[in-house]
């Protein structure tokens, strides 16, 4: 008679669960917002701008992390007998396995979130501002290699000035001349008439005749300039509410007196005879004559400075020594550490194992039990588990802008009275209804634009637009 029995062991399993930290970015942490109001915008006469934050926009990332690492679990099927009844061994020597289970370990890993990087600064100090791009043009132009910069170092730009030199110099005080001798010319003495007078023509001017008359003239054309609005709406806090209003100028006139021309001026035109007279005059007999006489130029010698080399500007390593005057530029490469965070996770120390363990051979001459098949052991591989997480990574900063908002110009109780119900159907305002913008009503428009992600900084036509205001 055959009696087969079939034993089974529980699959090990482990269930491993590791907390998931979220990477939000710290707002406390982030720089002032670019301001990008210093350009007056494109408006028409009557609208009104103020400028607002922007908020900064974030993208979320998945990233793929290790929850569970790869197991082994393992079955056992043990040997099998059929009974003889017969002296023999009841029980022949075999081998028993134990199971002796995983063992693990926690281990901390360091996940990079912020990656290193290198940055130009004015200074290695913790509030050194960013490097602007002409200084770095400056640097490499006078010879930095910018690209090859070691973090840590610095550069100065210096100043050297002018170099002269002083020489003698043979300098003209009077130049080469001349001294001309000059013989007088010799006269006899005539009679003759001649004209002391000639005639000529006379003009009198007959004058021009005028009437005054009235013009009025533009001396202004109508505009539209930008005024700083006030009232109702003011500032949330130090960077935002300044208000802008285009508004129409009318033109300027001005009254003028002025002549007219009646009658033209005119000439009339007059001859008047020549005069004469008998004169003694004196005929020339010989023209005067000249000798020249050369005389040398004077000469002194004086010191002067010629130029050696030009001024200059020029950079090299703080931290080295030259010429010039340091003239309070300097450049830093300085090394941003990458940032990491701590997770921890079980990793496999001691895998699975079975033990053998020896058991005697028993013999009696009674029914006995023949070995049909040896136990085996059935491995099964569980692979790892991961989770995907989301990160929030930040791809644009806050920032300041110039958009349209309400203000004296545009405003009424009316619309006044559906901003604050809009405001208090969506939960953000307590306050009466009655028109009358305060400090409730801007703290809970504030509110609102904070909550759905909005551009901060007064009543903006965007926010009419989600309240659904027209």
């Amino acid at each position: 008679m055959n009696n087969k029995r079939i034993a089974s062991v529980a699959v090990l399993t482990m269930a491993i669960s590791v907390a998931m930290q979220s990477y939000a970015e710290d707002a406390s942490t982030s720089s002032s917002p670019v301001d990008a109001t210093n350009t007056l915008p494109d408006a028409k006469p009557g609208e009104c701008y103020a400028k607002v934050i922007v908020p900064a926009q974030f993208e979320t990332r998945p990233e793929e992390i290790e929850v569970n690492p790869e197991q082994e679990t393992i079955e056992i099927i043990p040997a099998s007998f059929d009974t003889e009844e017969t002296e023999v061994e009841i029980s022949p020597a075999h081998t028993t396995l134990k199971v002796i289970p995983t063992k693990f370990r926690t281990e901390e890993e360091q996940v990079e979130v912020e990656a290193a990087r290198n940055e130009w600064v004015t200074s290695l100090g913790k509030r050194a501002l960013p490097a602007s791009p002409t200084l770095l043009v400056a640097a490499k132009s006078n010879g930095i290699d910018i690209d090859t910069v070691t973090p840590g170092q610095c550069f100065r730009e210096y100043y050297a000035p002018a170099q002269f030199a002083e020489k003698d110099k043979e300098v003209e005080v009077k130049a080469e001349s001349s001294n001309i001798i000059v013989k007088a010319a010799e006269f006899e003495d005539s009679e003759e008439t001649v004209t002391i007078k000639a005639s000529y023509g006379v003009k009198k001017l007959v004058p021009a005749v005028y009437e005054k008359s009235e013009e009025t003239i533009e001396i202004e054309p109508a505009k539209a300039v930008w005024k700083k609005g006030s009232g109702l709406v003011e500032r949330i806090d130090n960077t935002t509410g300044e208000i802008m209003c285009l508004v129409n100028v009318p033109p300027k006139y001005e009254t003028l007196i002025k002549n007219v021309l009646k009658t033209e001026a005119q000439i009339e035109d007059s001859e008047v005879p020549a005069e004469t007279k008998a004169v003694s005059v004196k005929k020339l007999v010989s023209d005067a004559t000249q000798e020249v006489e050369k005389v040398a130029a004077e000469t002194t010698i004086v010191k002067v400075k010629e130029k050696v080399s030009d001024a200059q500007f020029y950079w090299r390593a703080s931290d080295s020594e030259g010429e010039g005057t340091y003239t309070g530029m300097q450049v830093c490469l300085k090394e941003v550490p990458a940032r990491f965070q701590k997770i921890k996770r079980l990793v496999v120390e001691t895998p699975a194992s079975v033990e053998e363990v020896k058991v005697a051979a028993e013999t009696k001459v009674i029914k006995v039990e023949k070995v049909v098949s040896a136990a085996e052991v059935n491995r099964t591989k569980i692979p790892a588990e991961t989770k995907t997480v989301e990160k929030r990574v930040k791809i644009a900063g806050e920032k300041l802008e110039w958009r349209r908002v309400l203000c004296q110009t545009n405003m009424t109780k009316d619309l006044n009275k559906k901003i604050q119900q809009a405001l208090k159907d969506a939960g953000f305002y307590n306050g009466t209804v009655d028109g009358n913008i305060g400090r409730g009503t801007l703290n809970a428009v504030n509110a609102y634009q904070s909550d759905k992600g909005l551009p901060r900084g007064g009543l903006t036509i965007k926010v009419l637009e989600e309240l659904g205001i027209q």
